[in-house]
């Protein structure tokens, strides 16, 4: 089988995170400047079975957009354009960076690494990977 990467995209760095080969298990990769982030993702699948990627969408409460989808348009866009045999979904991505946080919390981290934004964006990625496996399972059964 292939891998499902899952991007928390940001305005300088990006968490991502990546399933086992039998996606059975979500788990953090790395972080990512973001400007880097195109060629990290090309470099990946390149070296990895990617069936398919899927980016956090970032919306507000009241469901309405965020600003930073304006950045992330068009990457997923060039995404799709570089990678046109790898499916690209959104995901959303609400309240995922409190639930890193919370994650962090209950892992008994100490205040200092939990300040560590690199490691919040990598969680967050993580999340919403673990979330779109969990509504995948329902949809199956």
């Amino acid at each position: 089988m292939s891998r499902i990467l899952a991007i928390d995209y940001g305005k300088k760095r990006s968490g991502i995170a990546v399933t086992d080969p039998l996606q059975l298990i979500a788990g953090g990769l790395t972080t990512v400047a973001t400007p880097d982030l195109l060629a990290f993702v090309k470099q990946y699948v390149a070296r990895e079975p990617v069936e398919r990627i899927l980016v956090g969408l970032p919306k507000q409460m009241n469901y309405e957009a965020s600003e930073n989808m304006k950045r992330i348009e068009p990457f997923v866009n060039t995404l799709r354009k570089q990678l046109p045999a790898i499916p690209v979904e959104y995901v959303d991505e609400r309240f995922t960076s409190v639930l890193a946080h919370r994650t962090m919390l209950d892992a008994g981290l100490k205040k200092k690494e939990r300040q560590n934004k690199a490691l919040v964006d990598e969680i967050s990625a993580t999340i919403i990977l673990q979330s779109y496996m969990e509504t995948q399972k329902f949809r199956n059964v």
